[in-house]
């Protein structure tokens, strides 16, 4: 399952890009439609993570260096931003949610205005995809896998702690 969402992830790269290009050659149709488009399928490919750490899936590097089967539901899902490359993919996430967002919602009147900004969005969402892909990703495999996985860092189990990342980059973006 986790070379799908690796896969979306290239697909939601290559989507940013688009949304760039239409958004500054000024086709705001295209360009939004490369806005929803990308949103949805970071938004798979960050569910299939989810689901890996849902699942204690070992054999996925990230999962067997944050996540242990002995830890409850909460951690083991926090466990997915409670690291580097987790905290990228949420990071790509909720910036290509805002880019979705207004794609869906800007209704200035002046298409060229929102052409242009969907296109400064998709190069930056495209800035996060690609560091996300290329430096810093989340979907390395480990053969063989391990039996049991190190555990999430302890200083990041405490309830108030598994939101703080998601509620914080909201914030930001």
């Amino acid at each position: 399952m986790i070379e799908a969402g690796h896969f979306a992830a290239f697909l939601a790269l290559g989507a940013t890009l688009a949304q760039a290009i239409f958004g500054l050659k000024g086709d705001r149709r295209w360009a939004g439609m490369a806005a929803v488009t990308g949103f949805g399928l970071m938004a798979f490919s960050f569910l299939t993570l989810v689901h890996a750490f849902a699942v204690s899936d070992f054999s996925l590097a990230l999962v067997a260096n944050n996540s242990h089967t002995l830890k409850p539901m909460l951690y083991k899902i926090a466990g997915t931003w409670g690291n580097h490359e987790g905290s990228m993919a949420l990071w790509a996430l909720v910036t290509l949610a805002f880019g979705a967002a207004a794609a869906a919602l800007m209704k200035t009147g002046r298409e060229r205005f929102e052409s242009r900004a969907l296109g400064v969005q998709g190069f930056l969402s495209a800035g996060a995809m690609g560091y996300l892909l290329f430096a810093s990703s989340p979907y390395l495999r480990l053969d063989p896998a391990p039996f049991q996985g190190a555990g999430l860092n302890p200083l990041l189990q405490d309830p108030a702690l598994s939101f703080h990342p998601p509620m914080l980059y909201l914030g930001y973006v």
